[in-house]
Formats: C-alpha cells, structure tokens, sequence
C-alpha cells in the first residue's frame, strides 16, 4: 500500500507542477509586442457618408487602411492582464463629386492618419496544451496630427479633425499560441470606435465656368473599424517573488 501511494505520488508530482506552472504562466509576466492590423470598411460600421445639394452628389466612403504599433501586456493574476501601447492607423479613403447639370464626374484617394494609446482589460481562458482564447475590452485616446486635403480637377476634398485627441472605445478577440521559449503568436479582431465623430468631410465643387466659384457639402466621418489583429510578444520569463527574510 505505501509503496503505490509513493508511486502515486511521484506521478502525479510532475503533472501537477505543469498544471500550476500553466495557470500562472501570466501572472508577475511583463510582455512586449509587435502589431499588425490591416483595417477592413464593413457595412455594420457606417463607412459611407453621401452629401447632397442641388445639382451636386458627393460621397465619401472608407475603404480600408493599416495599423501597426507596439504593445505592452502585464499580467496582473492567473486570468487577467492589462495591455496597453501605441500604434499608428491610415484610414484610406475613396471620395467622388459629379455634377448633373455639367456632367462633371470625378473621383480621388485621401489618406487620413492617426495615433491610438489604448488600455485593455484582458481576460483568457485555456483551450488547449499550450493555445489560449482571450477577450479584451477597454478605452483609446486618439491623436489626429492634422487635417487632411485632395484635389480633383473641378473640385477638392477637405477633412477636418474635430478634436486633436478624442477617446474611443474597443473590443478584442482572439487565440494565442504560447512556445516554450520562442515568445507568444497571436491572432484576432479588433473593433474600435470613437466617441463622437472623428472629423468633418466637405467636398467642394469648383464650377468653372465662373471663375472657379465654390459649392461645398460637408458631412460627418465616424472613423470606426475593424481589423485583424496579428501580433509576436517576446518571450519573458516569470517575475521571481523574493521571500521576506524578516
């Protein structure tokens, strides 16, 4: 009987001190990645914006973009990490202006960039030996640098930014893969959304027939996407909680 309980033991002593070394495989962990997140216009998210008046049709619609920055995720207990960071975004644009009385039709590209800070609560449950789903929800402040302009040959497009920072709220998922020593691969979506309009568009007709005089039409951008998420976090090992030798 003694002799089955040791071995008992000594089987079980290897495979409980991987269960616990996995559960806290996070925890006392400070990460730092690299991101790439291709912007992706979705229906859902408003990404056309038409202007109207008489004789004159606009529209401005997003059509994609890419993000690309740094992250940095602590681990605060088994299950629960705070990630923050800072990256860049360029929304790309796709703009028309035609007028029905002259037949003018014209079309163009802008691009308008921006900064993210986000901060993120994390939470992560285990899905396989060493793959982990996690969801993450949080806050953004969001640095538009300047305005941005196009020209068509009978017309332009202007886009104003509302505020030089403005806040945003995101929401994450995804599924990681943690090597031993080779780091941590990640892939997910990411939604995100300012709060408020992100910035005005007013796109100008030029009628040239009098002397280039104006017609604008102005409208709202929202600015919110949708991207898929690929990161690489380096690999660090564990904070060492030194004992109290008082």
């Amino acid at each position: 009987m003694a002799r089955t309980l040791i071995w008992r033991h000594a089987l079980m002593a290897p495979v409980m001190s991987w269960v616990l070394s996995s559960a806290w495989a996070q925890q006392g962990v400070t990460t730092f990645g690299l991101q790439v997140k291709p912007v992706f216009a979705m229906p859902y998210f408003d990404p056309l914006t038409e202007l109207q008046r008489p004789d004159l049709r606009g529209r401005i619609e997003l059509e994609g973009g890419i993000a690309y920055g740094m992250s940095v995720r602590v681990g605060l207990t088994r299950i629960i990490s705070i990630e923050t960071g800072i990256g860049q975004i360029q929304r790309r644009y796709t703009f028309g202006l035609s007028n029905d009385t002259s037949g003018y039709n014209g079309s163009g590209n802008v691009r308008y960039v921006g900064y993210e800070i986000p901060i993120t609560v994390l939470a992560y449950i285990r899905t396989g030996e060493r793959t982990y789903m996690n969801a993450a929800l949080g806050f953004s402040a969001d640095l538009y640098p300047s305005d941005v302009q196009a020209e068509l040959d009978e017309g332009f497009i202007y886009l104003y930014r509302n505020n030089w920072v403005q806040p945003g709220i995101i929401g994450n998922l995804g599924w990681e893969y943690r090597t031993e020593k080779s780091g941590i691969f990640y892939l997910g979506a990411t939604f995100h959304r300012p709060f408020g309009d992100m910035a005005i568009g007013d796109l100008t007709y030029w009628d040239v027939r009098q002397n280039f005089l104006p017609y604008p039409m102005r409208g709202a951008l929202n600015g919110g996407y949708l991207t898929a998420d690929l990161r690489y976090y380096f690999h660090e090992d564990p904070e060492r909680i030194r004992p109290d030798r008082r």
